[in-house]
């Protein structure tokens, strides 16, 4: 009599590629993740496009870009034996446009879309951290990884590949139908999936020609940081900022807007993130609801460290240091100011250039904010001639 092996073992059996694609696809929508998609893990095709703009010093003081450049172009790096990488995106803005006026009683300064609800990274750090527990669990003994701006790969390549959606000419991920509003995060691992092998259902194109001859950005962006398919951070409001922690050059004064935190100039003029059925049927993730879209500029020059400590509570604007978010005012209020004058509200402007006057010269305030504040008062001399000869009774 011959005997066999029990192959009836309790050991967990790992899914095969397509299944356990199909897991990772219905726990990202569990876990609501407007998108989702698997690319090979690959080392990157802009690898020598990156080293050109870190070359040209267009990542500023992003030092830590060229420091970590090996990470950023293969993500094998991040786990040995890499095979597999699981992008998800949330949607975080609806495409609507903003109704913050700068002719209010106290000039306004607005925050980044992505930085008015809760912080991005424990939003979707959290969930991707379950992601991977299902995918341990479906494939075990596999190491999984996530990232969600934790390490620097090249997200939006990520993405790109996996067919969320196209980098765009601000290099933002367009997904047609949906825009650009749209926060990334990516699994890393040595699972075995099969790739997202064919374009969304909703027939969503990842052609990278998905902007066509449209410059709509390129021509909008206030400091002329965007040429197609790149941007020059130095030049960048959001880059200015949020990333830098210096002083902010004088001749971006009296150009950028109402923007204190961030920008979404590229984003607000592009015909791909203006609503849409497919956008109002695919929302916004709830913990982006905005708690705060704007500040009062001339308040903001008054706060103090409880102030801010009050402000950034589970919120992404914690990465600006007070003196920062004081130099930011002082950007802003350079535009207002600039404006006022041009529409001949002499009394706005001066308000603005008297309070620049005194903290230009109060030796309690760091550096950086009384550089800010010379170059308001700088901008608001500049009189443009229109304001100085036009009758007041006629510019109404």
């Amino acid at each position: 009599m011959t005997t066999h092996a029990d192959d009836s073992s309790d050991a967990p059996r790992a899914l095969d590629p397509f299944a356990l694609r199909g897991l990772v696809e219905s726990r990202a929508k569990e876990l609501g993740f407007a998108l989702v998609g698997v690319s090979r893990a690959a080392p990157s095709s802009r690898a020598a496009e990156l080293r050109r703009w870190l070359e040209d010093g267009k990542h500023g003081d992003m030092s830590w870009m060229a420091e970590r450049v090996e990470e950023m172009v293969d993500v094998r790096t991040l786990v040995r034996g890499a095979r597999s990488v699981v992008s998800v995106a949330d949607r975080y803005h609806d495409g609507h446009p903003d109704r913050v006026s700068d002719e209010g009683t106290s000039p306004r300064g607005r925050i980044a879309r992505y930085a008015r609800g809760k912080d991005y990274h424990d939003v979707i750090r959290d969930r991707l951290r379950k992601l991977g527990r299902a995918i341990r669990e479906a494939a075990p003994g596999c190491e999984t990884r996530p990232t969600g701006d934790i390490h620097p790969i090249l997200e939006r390549e990520q993405a790109a590949r996996a067919l969320l959606g196209a980098i765009g000419k601000h290099t933002l991920l367009i997904r047609p139908g949906l825009g650009s509003y749209f926060l990334l995060g990516e699994i890393v691992t040595d699972a075995e999936i099969a790739p997202s092998d064919a374009p969304p259902a909703d027939g969503a194109s990842a052609d990278r020609d998905v902007c066509g001859a449209c410059t709509r950005c390129i021509d909008a962006c206030p400091t002329d940081a965007i040429t197609p398919w790149s941007v020059d951070a130095t030049k960048c409001i959001a880059y200015l900022t949020i990333e830098h922690q210096g002083t902010i050059p004088a001749e971006y004064f009296g150009k950028t807007g109402d923007w204190w935190f961030g920008c979404d100039v590229c984003q607000e003029v592009c015909p791909h993130s203006q609503p849409t059925r497919a956008s109002r049927r695919v929302g916004v993730h709830s913990k982006y609801a905005p708690r705060l879209d704007s500040v009062d500029l001339l308040e903001v020059l008054g706060w103090t460290e409880e102030d801010r400590a009050r402000l950034v509570v589970s919120s992404a604007i914690k990465r600006a240091t007070l003196a920062m978010m004081k130099r930011n005012a002082l950007l802003a209020l350079a535009s207002v100011a600039r404006a006022a004058r041009e529409r001949g509200d002499s009394a706005r402007a001066e308000t603005i250039r008297m309070r620049a006057a005194e903290i230009a010269t109060d030796v309690r305030e760091d550096e950086i904010v009384r550089a800010a504040a010379r170059a308001v008062v700088a901008v608001s001399d500049r009189v443009p001639n229109s304001a100085r000869h036009v009758p007041a009774s006629a510019r109404h």
